[in-house]
């Protein structure tokens, strides 16, 4: 275990950076999409998780006699994921027992802790980097258009963190502790009032008001094409996509019920108010319903023609969010496909 803060910091991100390559996440996020599957990597190492109501903690490693790891389930999939990385921390280094509680979630390494538990920060730095690695950004960056500067707006920090699969305020930290923003940002993002997410999720769902604003807000347009969505039962998804109504395409969204969603708003906004004829903007608002997991392909075509679409969203979904008491959702998808 690291004697000092700097190197508990190094050592645990680079543990993270060869558990990645060791099971092919780099690879395997950039062909699928989506994010970092910690509950999957868990299941794949084939180390025991039990999913349980713990009172008072958020998780918990234990070294013998067979390590293990348990995850509460009385809290948020974001906070569930951190805690499972945090785990799975303190098993690939080897730590000793680990009882852990809210303070992982204020102890994000980008500071020295005045206790000195080296093998805390071990295992803080690990959680960021294997959840959060810069790469991931970056990628998710590409393919959504953002630059570095779109850093400092709220709705794109909040995008990031639902493919990212962490918290708000996690993002805001993890792109000030990979100097992608700098240090004032995370106060201009954080410490404004109404507190984000909130505004954020009011202003996406423009009119539409659900009995409360626990669940996340998705913003998916034809850059999510190809993607991977890990959202919860209380998500909301705002599809945002050019519809070609001049020459007759529209957008089908019959397999998106189909599928279970329950499409809750259907607009159509004008692309370019001086243009006649043009582009306009399909603005369909989404709930989960009775969706679970699957494939889901959005098409644009002409109602009458059978030639091929114009263009498709096609989404690998699981909504089946927070994680409950058993297995995780990865070993029950596991044991099902091998059924």
């Amino acid at each position: 275990m690291a004697t000092d803060y700097a190197s508990a910091v190094r050592a645990g991100t680079m543990a993270a950076g060869r558990l990645h390559r060791e099971l092919g996440m780099r690879e395997l996020v950039e062909t699928h999409g989506g994010n970092i599957d910690v509950f999957g990597a868990i299941s794949e190492l084939g180390l025991p998780l039990m999913l349980r109501p713990l009172k008072g903690l958020l998780g918990a490693y234990l070294p013998s006699p067979v390590p293990g790891l348990l995850i509460t389930t009385e809290r948020r999939m974001s906070i569930q994921r951190f805690t499972a990385a945090h785990e799975l921390g303190h098993y690939t280094m080897r730590h000793l027992p680990s009882l852990d509680d809210e303070s992982i979630l204020r102890r994000m390494p980008t500071s020295p802790e005045p206790t000195g538990l080296f093998q805390e920060t071990e295992a803080d730095a690990f959680a960021v980097a294997f959840m959060m690695p810069k790469w991931l950004i970056l990628a998710h960056a590409a393919r959504q258009g953002w630059q570095v500067n779109d850093f400092r707006r709220q709705n794109v920090v909040y995008q990031l963190s639902l493919r990212l699969g962490a918290s708000y305020e996690a993002t805001c930290r993890t792109l000030q502790r990979y100097a992608l923003i700098d240090d004032s940002t995370p106060i201009a993002l954080l410490d404004t009032k109404p507190k984000p997410p909130k505004p954020l999720k009011v202003d996406l769902l423009q009119d539409y008001q659900p009995e409360n604003y626990h669940g996340d807000v998705w913003l998916l347009t034809a850059k999510d094409a190809g993607t991977r969505i890990d959202g919860s039962r209380d998500d909301t998804f705002v599809l945002r996509l050019n519809e070609h109504a001049g020459g007759g395409y529209v957008w089908d969204f019959d397999q998106l019920e189909a599928s279970g969603f329950a499409i809750l708003r259907d607009r159509r906004e004008n692309a370019d108010h001086e243009a006649i004829g043009g582009p306009v903007v399909r603005r369909v608002t989404a709930a989960v319903g009775d969706a679970r997991w699957g494939h889901v392909t959005i098409a644009e075509r002409r109602p009458w023609a059978p030639e091929p679409a114009h263009a498709s969203l096609d989404i690998d979904f699981d909504v089946t969010g927070p994680e409950q008491k058993g297995l995780s959702r990865a070993e029950r998808r596991l044991r099902f496909e091998e059924a």
